[in-house]
């Protein structure tokens, strides 16, 4: 660690730490939840060496891994230098097409430092049927499994592919592959999808003040924290950055004027990292009236 860097204690309550690597995707899917409200994100990328030097503060639980996503997270630069240079106490999931050279990622990972107790598979292959070919993915899946890493494929119900998802879904399980469906977020054919806690929070046809408390560390390209996926995307009011000294991890409300305009992913009912269903990632509050 730097000379100076304080180490950085996640509180008990948090239940994610989400590490976007780069924005850079190498796919183009129409859907994509990074761009709920925005376009083309363009952020500065930190190299390897810094990621690593904030990632290494980090005083977290064996439960609570770095999830490296994006974008697409192989696209950077020092991925792998990345994955072997944090401290082995620090746990790693990752977010991925996989549409990098598994050979080469074989040859300089080894399958324990991405593997842990969970219900659920370290690195999460999202299969995303508008622009990918499922054959090419299982065979790829089955090399990493073959060489005993945790890996599994997971894609979103998006309604204009039910069928082919369906298909996938009984194929993968047919040849062993861990194979898992999650809800589509976002708009279709003028109708949002997706399980909410909150009436309106994502439809953007209004603003209202609230208050919100997030259970997720959420880290930008450029190292920046933010207290939301919405502000993250807009890369708008971020609460410190993982190279600052005196950064720490406050446990609080943080007042907001943009309710209504949340990304789905802060404000959908869904499973934690126990798989056990109802978790929403940002406790909100209103100003009482009167």
């Amino acid at each position: 660690m730097t000379k100076g860097l304080k180490p950085i204690q996640l509180p008990e309550t948090y239940n994610y730490i989400a590490a976007f690597l780069t924005f850079t995707c190498n796919l183009k899917c129409s859907y994509c939840i990074n761009h709920f409200e925005q376009s083309i994100i363009k952020r500065k990328t930190m190299t390897g060496k810094e990621w690593v030097e904030g990632f290494n503060r980090f005083v977290s639980r064996n439960d609570l891994p770095v999830t490296l996503q994006g974008g697409e997270p192989s696209l950077h630069q020092d991925f792998i230098y990345i994955i072997n240079n944090l401290k082995p106490e620090l746990n790693i999931d990752i977010l991925t097409n996989l549409q990098f050279d598994v050979d080469e990622f074989i040859k300089n990972v080894r399958p324990n430092r991405i593997k842990r107790k969970a219900p659920y598979a370290s690195i999460r292959v999202s299969f995303h049927p508008q622009v990918m070919d499922l054959g090419e993915l299982i065979r790829k899946t089955l090399i990493m499994l073959k060489h005993g890493f945790s890996i599994g494929i997971w894609v979103v119900a998006h309604p204009a592919y039910e069928k082919i998802i369906l298909k996938a879904q009984e194929k993968c399980k047919n040849i062993g592959i861990d194979f898992r469906v999650k809800e589509f977020l976002g708009e279709y054919d003028h109708k949002l999808y997706g399980t909410y806690r909150h009436k309106g929070c994502c439809d953007k046809q209004f603003k209202k003040v609230a208050s919100c408390k997030t259970t997720e560390l959420l880290i930008d390209s450029s190292g920046s924290v933010y207290r939301c996926h919405s502000d993250l995307y807009a890369g708008i009011g971020a609460i410190g950055h993982i190279l600052d000294p005196d950064f720490k991890i406050e446990d609080k409300f943080r007042p907001c004027d943009r309710f209504g305009h949340c990304n789905p992913c802060d404000v959908k009912v869904k499973t934690d990292r126990f798989q056990q269903f109802g978790h929403t990632s940002v406790e909100i509050k209103f100003a009482s009236i009167g």
